[in-house]
């Protein structure tokens, strides 16, 4: 399916603004140690907010200030109370890859990422493997090594929360979405944690041309090694949604096949995030709640979801619950681009796509 020029800009602005919004809705609930899915759920009852189409709702003062004991953030990101977005690394990186492919292009190398992050990046905005590689490379140590060395944490989900600008300038090439994904996310991370990246990367590519969430899942799947744990994951999540297994049940069962594993590892996140666009059918206000209720790293699941149905339905198509709050504003901690406009970013992402 081939998207003209004003189809592909409503697409590629879809993804940015249903990446921020999904990240806004689950950063409140972004603990997957105390915020369970039946924890976040407990909280909606308590809210009214069931089925939940909006923001979350603050309860104030919250019934049990230990049990339902919302980020630091919380007053800026619920509703009735968001006046543009709130800074985070979700966004932060989506902001650093469209500078990455405005300064060295499409093909871009692995150092020049590590030379954007040190240029334009504070090093306190960093966190896991991301924060491991940049130290490596404030130290001089060059990639694959600096993903390596001294780095517990090169299969968790930071690369793939960096991928989506790989697959918004890709539209419908999903190929050549997760190369690039995958040069960008091997500064930081190995295994799983790199085909994450790429999954994500394609995942989004393919959303431009795909039939609904269900096709580009599948798509995606072809860009990563088929016996890798995350593809045998997301391939479990899927037979399961396939054979009318409902979202709750479905999820308990990937809970426990990927038990052990720690909660911003990117496997057990990635079954949420295939869950939620599953069972959410290419709805965005179903797949991005259903995506936050799932747990785990909720903000980052989120904001994936987030991209992906709003690639799906395009920025004319997004309920305005979730986009007039932003007021066409993103806090970033990139230098240069706090306070952009969030409709520049789409404009000159799709500036690259169109290029090529």
């Amino acid at each position: 399916m081939a998207l003209s020029g004003s189809a592909l800009a409503d697409r590629i602005h879809g993804g940015w603004l249903g990446r921020i919004a999904g990240n806004m809705l689950g950063k409140p609930v972004e603990d997957g140690t105390h915020w369970t899915r039946d924890r976040i759920d407990r909280y909606l009852r308590r809210a009214d907010a069931l089925p939940l189409t909006d923001y979350l709702p603050a309860l104030e003062p919250p019934p049990d200030p230990v049990e339902f004991a919302l980020r630091p953030e919380w007053q800026s990101c619920v509703r009735g109370r968001i006046h543009g977005s709130c800074r985070d690394d979700d966004v932060d990186y989506s902001v650093l890859g469209l500078h990455l492919l405005e300064t060295h292009g499409p093909g871009f190398t692995t150092e020049q990422v590590g030379e954007v992050w040190l240029l334009r990046l504070p090093y306190l905005q960093t966190f896991t493997a991301e924060r491991a590689a940049y130290r490596n490379l404030t130290a001089g140590v060059k990639p694959p090594l600096s993903a390596t060395l001294d780095n517990p944490y090169q299969e968790w989900i930071g690369a793939l929360i960096r991928a989506d600008v790989h697959g918004w300038v890709n539209p419908g090439d999903p190929h050549r979405a997760a190369a690039m994904a995958r040069r960008d996310a091997v500064l930081s991370h190995t295994g799983n944690g790199v085909y994450g990246a790429m999954w994500a990367a394609a995942l989004i590519a393919a959303a431009f041309t795909a039939d609904g969430p269900r096709a580009a899942v599948a798509s995606a799947l072809d860009r990563i090694p088929p016996r890798c744990r995350l593809a045998r994951t997301v391939r479990r999540a899927t037979s399961l949604h396939d054979a009318g297994v409902g979202w709750a049940d479905a999820l308990a069962q990937l809970e426990r096949e990927t038990a052990g594993l720690p909660w911003i590892h990117v496997v057990p996140n990635a079954a949420v995030l295939t869950a939620g666009l599953l069972y959410g059918a290419g709805d965005f206000t179903t797949t991005i709640a259903l995506t936050v209720r799932g747990g785990l790293d909720t903000d980052s699941n989120g904001a994936t979801a987030g991209s992906v149905a709003g690639v799906l339905c395009g920025a004319a198509a997004i309920p305005p619950q979730w986009t007039e709050p932003l007021e066409d504003r993103v806090r970033s901690a990139v230098f240069g681009f706090d306070r952009a406009r969030i409709s520049d970013l789409a404009a000159r992402t799709h500036r690259l796509a169109v290029a090529g």
